[in-house]
């Protein structure tokens, strides 16, 4: 136990949980694949999150508003606060306020005497507008308004309306604000802080005012997620433990027996996590999830050894007795799980790295540590009545032979007819997010303008400037499909970052210093101002006559680079950036496509890319299963030595996953990566429960006492996994309905067909 203690001690100071589901994923081999994992985690839209304010009225949202964006604007955890409320000169620093000139392009006639004479005209009648305030301080730096033009030209064009300089939703009782993180979505420990950072934000600038606040996009479901698996799961949990503590006192009356029971476990799953933890930089959740589940089988290991002890045998030999049985299943199981390390998939290797060393400590741990543990026996399960009288009705079953081909047939019939889809591609499917949160989250991105999550455009080039060039000569066509219905809007890095290219060419249209000078001095002849008052003015325009380039670097820390960033996908070290062209309101996919591809671009399907990722994993993993089955049957049989007694213990195992698939499939479930993991526990289930009616041999004695155990055993797995198929979450639910149902076909058909032959011929004799 002290031992147990120190290893946790040193796992929690060492062992870092990743969130990341790339290193579940294939290597991308199509650019739509390579596109959904970069923005999977890491990309803009994965830490954006939608906030949405109400039940107040319109100008106390909007002060809530304004204070809640002072707010997170000052935490370092987030790097972008928006609210509607910078669409002015205060979204441009002082240093990038020349480029103004560059970011837009101007009339060949901006700077002429004539235009500017208009200009100064129109900024008279606006010094004795109501909008003077907002006026009088930009005159001497930009007399034409061109910073407002400019931050109006950028604004999405289905940007919230605003109410009292902020954004509202149609109706104009919710406050809009959009948020993002600096820590990536796949963060679930940092997206839990950012969450709870706004919470307590809002809470303090509210009081009692009675507003409300929604929060939604990635990060937030992610937290709702964990929340309420975490809630399930404790709930589960406990009622497992209480259930399993019951169960184990009943079986063994015994106080120590639910305690030495759970030390294999406890040791297998801290021996797997430092294994992880040595040979990975980083444990993944679904590693730690999926690993605990598969090494569910290690329970039953101790289970063995206690329904096999006996008054007048020592511990030491009955495990010695009982460990040709039980390693000869560590042994062929752990020789499977070797197929996943050459699976090509890290979140693969792992799971295998953490199920090969759990499963063998926990052996290890009932072999030699807990003989030293146990009380002497002081009864024998032999010698229940209750279990001979259970044998001898299992007894006088018919042992099935051509009945099982049936089934079999019967079962494949079921796999090939059945209607519907047979694997489940489509993630949405699987979240356990409520629909109308999902609801929720689409009205609100339209609200705020969001573009189509399914299609884009990608344009690639050897550098961001050339990725930037590409796209700007797709607008042309863009405007065109546009004008035609083919789609509604469109937007692309290059709105808000025109390439080097295009900056210079629109320097050489900027007039040099005498020359504004002489337009200047004529337009300002005919106004009451001073001669010397745009200065200021003249020094902006020949500071952008000969700026260097703006590049994306440069807009880091404004409203710009999180609409660049979102769209210019620069990739370190690999040689190449991709521009990318977002969509709203497309109503002709094919004609968008090849209009697109007949320009050098692509148009990307992220739906149809993230299937056909689900579709690659899912192969990789049966591959690695069908090598696994091969490879663990070849164990059994070289350990057994006779093909008739590995076909005893085998059949079970190969039909039961027969029927389990057959059973879902019939009831309308399309199969998903979570069925495979429940299969693979079940699997694993039913060659124990075969090894050990094998085991048993022509003993009646022996025989009684495995009843025992695979009873307890099978009683214990199927109170867990029953409680898991109950649950709210696709995920468990999944897992827990397909080993719940292995659990009852393993244990019949195991009684069934691997219990010992020779004993039924010397009861009859007898």
């Amino acid at each position: 136990m002290l031992l147990l203690g120190l290893l946790t001690a040193w796992l929690s100071g060492r062992m870092q949980v990743s969130g990341d589901l790339r290193k579940f994923m294939p290597d991308a081999r199509t650019p739509a694949q390579k596109l959904l994992l970069d923005e999977l985690g890491e990309g803009p839209g994965a830490r954006l999150l939608l906030l949405a304010l109400s039940g107040a009225a319109p100008e106390q949202l909007a002060g809530q508003s304004r204070q809640l964006q002072q707010a997170l604007a000052e935490d370092p955890q987030f790097e972008l606060v928006a609210n509607g409320g910078q669409a002015g000169l205060e979204a441009f620093p002082e240093r990038l306020l020349p480029y103004r000139y560059l970011i837009d392009a101007l009339p060949a006639d901006a700077f002429s005497a004539d235009r500017l004479g208009e200009e100064l005209q129109a900024r008279l009648q606006d010094l004795g507008s109501p909008a003077g305030a907002l006026v009088e301080p930009l005159l001497p730096s930009d007399p034409t308004l061109q910073v407002l033009r400019v931050a109006e030209a950028l604004q999405p064009a289905n940007a919230p309306q605003r109410i009292d300089e902020v954004w509202f939703d149609r109706s104009g009782r919710q406050a809009l604000l959009l948020v993002q993180t600096r820590a990536a979505g796949f963060d679930p420990g940092a997206q839990q802080q950012a969450v709870d950072t706004i919470t307590a934000a809002f809470a303090g600038i509210t009081g009692d005012s009675g507003s409300r606040l929604e929060m939604s996009g990635p990060g937030a479901f992610s937290v709702k997620i964990g929340n309420r698996t975490a809630r399930e799961a404790g709930t589960i949990g406990t009622i497992d433990t209480l259930g399993m503590i019951l169960l184990l006192w009943i079986a063994y009356r015994s106080w120590k027996m639910p305690i030495l029971g759970f030390l294999p476990l406890a040791s297998a799953g801290l021996a797997g996590l430092s294994a992880v933890a040595l040979a990975f930089d980083g444990v993944h959740g679904i590693t730690i999830a999926f690993g605990f589940t598969l090494i569910g089988v290690v329970q039953d290991y101790p289970i063995h050894f206690f329904s096999h002890q006996r008054p007048g045998r020592s511990p030491w030999d009955n495990v010695r007795a009982l460990w040709p049985t039980l390693g000869t299943g560590v042994v062929a199981t752990c020789i499977a799980y070797l197929t996943f390390l050459f699976s090509g998939v890290d979140g693969l290797k792992q799971l295998s790295v953490f199920t090969i060393t759990a499963l063998a400590t926990a052996a290890l741990a009932t072999r030699y540590l807990l003989p030293a543990l146990v009380d002497p026996a002081t009864r024998d399960f032999a010698d229940s009545a209750a279990l001979a009288r259970l044998w001898r009705h299992t007894r006088r079953l018919p042992r099935p032979r051509r009945s099982l081909a049936l089934l079999a047939v019967a079962a494949l019939g079921v796999l090939v007819w059945a209607p519907g889809p047979f694997w489940q591609n489509d993630l949405g499917k699987l979240t356990p997010v409520d629909p109308a949160d999902l609801q929720r989250d689409a009205k609100l991105r339209g609200e705020l303008g969001a573009p189509d999550v399914r299609y884009v455009i990608t344009v690639r080039g050897a550098d961001a400037q050339a990725a930037l060039a590409a796209s700007e000569g797709l607008r042309p066509v863009l405007q065109q499909l546009v004008a035609d219905g083919a789609l509604d809007r469109y937007d692309m890095a290059a709105r808000y970052l025109p390439s080097a290219a295009l900056q210079r060419q629109r320097q050489q249209l900027l007039p040099d210093e005498a020359t504004l000078r002489g337009a200047l001095a004529t337009a300002v002849a005919g106004t009451p101002f001073r001669d010397d008052a745009f200065e200021p003015f003249i020094a902006d325009v020949q500071r952008a006559r000969s700026a260097p380039a703006l590049q994306p670097q440069d807009l880091h820390g404004t409203p710009l680079a999180t609409a660049v960033d979102g769209l210019l996908l620069q990739g370190q070290g690999q040689g190449h950036a991709t521009a990318l062209v977002s969509l709203s309101g497309l109503h002709d996919v094919a004609a968008v496509a090849t209009s697109a591809r007949l320009h050098g671009a692509e148009l990307l399907d992220l739906k149809h890319a993230s299937e056909s990722l689900v579709a690659e994993y899912r192969g990789r993993v049966l591959m690695a299963l069908a090598v696994a089955v091969l490879l663990l049957s070849a164990t059994v049989w070289a350990a057994l030595r006779s093909p008739r007694r590995a076909l005893r213990v085998l059949l079970p195992m190969l039909l039961t996953t027969l029927v389990v698939l057959a059973l879902l499939r019939a009831s309308g479930v399309e199969l998903n990566l979570f069925h495979l993991i429940g299969l693979i526990l079940a699997a694993g289930l039913g060659l124990d429960y075969g090894l050990f009616f094998e085991h048993a041999g022509d003993s009646h004695a022996d025989q009684l006492r495995t009843l025992h155990g695979l009873l307890v055993c099978s009683a214990m797995t199927l109170l867990v996994f029953s409680l898991l198929g109950l649950s709210s979450i696709p995920v468990l639910r999944a897992i827990g309905s397909t080993v719940a149902l292995g659990v009852v076909c393993n244990f019949v058909l195991a009684l069934l067909v691997s219990r010992h032959p020779w004993q039924e011929a010397a009861d009859a004799a007898a």
